[in-house]
């Protein structure tokens, strides 16, 4: 039988080995979004780590043109963007000296896409590029993700790239009708372009309704000297039977009010219930928009601003920068463990065993919800981060959405 030797160059191949001698002798680089999110983990980060920041994307479709290439599977001409060349060649640079790169970017399709791109342009083995993710900017977070890094989800950058193709479709198809029909510089884009149809829909259900008057009777009725209580008229008697009424004119009403003030007013029934208020789940992005615009009188974007703050990090004396609240953009009510144990904990120190429920609730969230991070609650439930005691260290807008977080998680 003939033998066949298989000989491979060792220059070919970086070996196990010689990544540990790499990541050995350098620093490790961690790369996120946001500079104030890199002052935030670089604390909890020794020596052998440094954290830099992206500022954003990157790279890009090209503003000047479409950028989508339609007849080959709309593939996307992505470029790097326009004044963002400095950020590149740092990037590049620290890189190039680093032995292991994390990729830090936020834990959701827009982040993967961002460090999809960074790892792009870095020219470095891919096997020395990882991606990490984390919920939370505390130090056990940030421990837990350089323990377990993983490769790039290739799966969710294709979603994002989905999404940014689409917007750039329908904005470049219908953004020109607008500017011809409305006036120019007006943009148009997937979410636009559904809202504006609700609208229309809905303006046309609106000019076909037709308009019909109808009139309610109240009595205040007294009962016990003390006790009186207002009542609906909801029916009338009619031979042996009960017939709901309709009033359709004030003739009616003056009809129906001679009438009852010959005759007596009957309770038919009376019906004694128990009822029980359950809490609200945690916030999830649309509910912390919902309360927050509701309460506070906060636009969306003003709320999703100040959530990132509190996410990154916020400057607290003798502490540096400290991220108050976990990810704000999820569609997820469920709570890890470690902060379910601190939350029953502070709700037994602080209010005492009365209102703490014999066993934790747990909320089922939407079928449609991707489940991929925990609902928004605050990282640090000690009763030094309690809304008062940082109410000296916070912007108003910081405090007040602060709060509103801190209670709703605790109320559930």
């Amino acid at each position: 039988m003939r033998q066949i030797a298989y000989v491979i160059t060792i220059d070919q191949i970086k070996t196990g080995n010689e990544l540990d001698s790499l990541m050995a002798n350098s620093k490790s680089l961690v790369i996120v979004e946001s500079p104030s999110k890199a002052n935030t983990i670089n604390k909890f980060l020794g020596k052998d780590f440094k954290v830099t920041a992206s500022v954003g994307h990157i790279i890009d479709l090209p503003k000047s043109k479409f950028g989508v290439n339609v007849e080959d599977g709309f593939k996307p001409q992505y470029i790097k963007i326009r004044g963002k060349e400095k950020v590149i060649k740092q990037l590049k640079s620290e890189a190039a000296s680093a032995g292991m790169i994390y990729l830090a970017t936020d834990p959701d399709r827009e982040g993967e896409a961002i460090a999809w791109h960074i790892a792009s342009i870095l020219e470095k083995d891919e096997m020395a590029v990882k991606r990490i993710e984390f919920n939370e900017i505390t130090r056990s977070a940030i421990s837990r993700a350089i323990e377990s890094p993983r490769n790039i989800d290739m799966a969710r950058v294709h979603s994002q790239q989905a999404r940014r193709v689409l917007d750039r479709i329908v904005g470049y198809e219908v953004s020109p009708i607008l500017w011809k029909t409305v006036y120019r510089g007006l943009s148009a884009g997937r979410v636009q372009s559904v809202a504006l149809r609700m609208i229309c829909e809905r303006e046309d259900l609106i000019r076909k309704f037709v308009e019909e008057e109808f009139w309610t009777v109240k009595a205040n009725v007294k009962g016990k000297p003390e006790d009186s209580f207002w009542s609906n008229l909801e029916k009338i008697r009619e031979g042996d039977k009960y017939k709901k009424i309709n009033i359709p004119s004030e003739e009616a009403v003056k009809e129906h009010l001679g009438n009852i003030q010959k005759s007596d007013l009957v309770i038919s029934n009376i019906t004694t219930k128990e009822l029980k208020k359950q809490p609200a789940p945690p916030f999830i992005t649309s509910t912390l928009q919902q309360a927050a615009a509701r309460l506070l009188r906060y636009s969306t974007s003003r709320i999703m601003t100040v959530a990132q703050q509190l996410y990154e990090g916020v400057k607290i004396p003798g502490k540096g920068s400290v991220g108050l609240i976990s990810y704000m953009r999820t569609d997820s009510v469920r709570v890890s463990n470690d902060a379910l144990s601190g939350v029953r904990e502070l709700i037994n120190r602080r209010y005492g065993e009365a209102f703490l429920p014999e066993k934790p609730r747990f909320f089922k969230g939407k079928s449609s919800a991707q489940d991929a991070h925990e609902a928004i609650r605050p990282t640090y439930l000690e009763d030094e981060f309690d809304p008062e005691s940082l109410k000296a260290h916070l912007s108003n807008d910081q405090y007040r959405l602060y709060g509103l977080i801190w209670k709703r998680f605790l109320a559930s």
